[in-house]
């Protein structure tokens, strides 16, 4: 699939950033979309402005759209340790309830919104893509060694409306896909008090894990809308 314009949420993490760097490469139109609206100065890159805490920004940013909406559109928001310091749960006697419920509203219902306003608007008579990005830990049959519970549920809740968001857009975008995507550890300010100790070869740079996902989601068809796929293009067990 080669896509014309392209909308990235989250642009100013690691991910999003090498991802809307990526596709500019690749000669594609791409709106950037963050809190601050700062962007690098890139040919054919747009910015927006929104706020994951602010359903009316998300509307409001997705409105100026027009009928010139993209036919990808890639959610790279997401948080593993919050800003106080609070890490992923080694036990169920760590569990909190206010920090669970900041994990699950940034990692779940935020790209949930996102979808809510941005999958209607997509083309209805030419393929387009949807895709969150997502993790393997939230996949339960996958899940040996237990552990991280917040942020394991809410990828598992991400990966439950992703697959819901897939057969209700199937009724009316027949071209359309929606899919999860695991990009592996990847060496950005979100993985990186977990790096220690990692194998030879396991960290990822920005740009490569931009170049992976990209390529896997190219390969991708409407057969495969609802399922979550790693950066080797692999699908993920539910």
């Amino acid at each position: 699939m080669d896509w014309q314009k392209a909308a990235i949420f989250g642009s100013s993490g690691g991910i999003g950033k090498a991802l809307v760097a990526a596709l500019a490469h690749r000669g594609v139109q791409v709106m950037a979309g963050s809190r601050t609206g700062d962007e690098e100065d890139l040919p054919g890159v747009t910015p927006f402005v929104f706020d994951l805490d602010d359903e009316a920004s998300i509307q409001r940013a997705v409105a100026e759209w027009g009928e010139a909406a993209p036919d990808l559109v890639i959610v790279a928001t997401g948080v593993l340790t919050l800003p106080d310091g609070t890490g992923p749960e080694r036990s169920y006697k760590q569990l909190d309830p206010e920090a669970m419920a900041r994990i699950l509203y940034l990692n779940t219902i935020g790209p949930a919104l996102i979808a809510k306003h941005v999958l209607p608007l997509l083309p209805r008579d030419a393929p387009a893509s949807f895709a969150a990005i997502s993790a393997r830990v939230g996949s339960i049959g996958d899940n040996r060694i237990g552990g991280w519970h917040s942020y394991r549920a809410s990828k598992a809740a991400l990966n439950m409306l992703i697959r819901n968001f897939a057969i209700e857009l199937g009724r009316t975008h027949k071209h359309a896909l929606a899919v999860g995507l695991h990009p592996g550890t990847v060496d950005t300010q979100l993985s990186e008090p977990f790096q220690n100790n990692l194998p030879d070869g396991q960290l990822t740079a920005p740009r490569d894990c931009a170049t992976n996902l990209l390529n896997v989601l190219q390969r991708l068809t409407p057969a495969d809308s609802g399922d979550v796929f790693d950066w080797k293009g692999e699908r993920i067990e539910p």
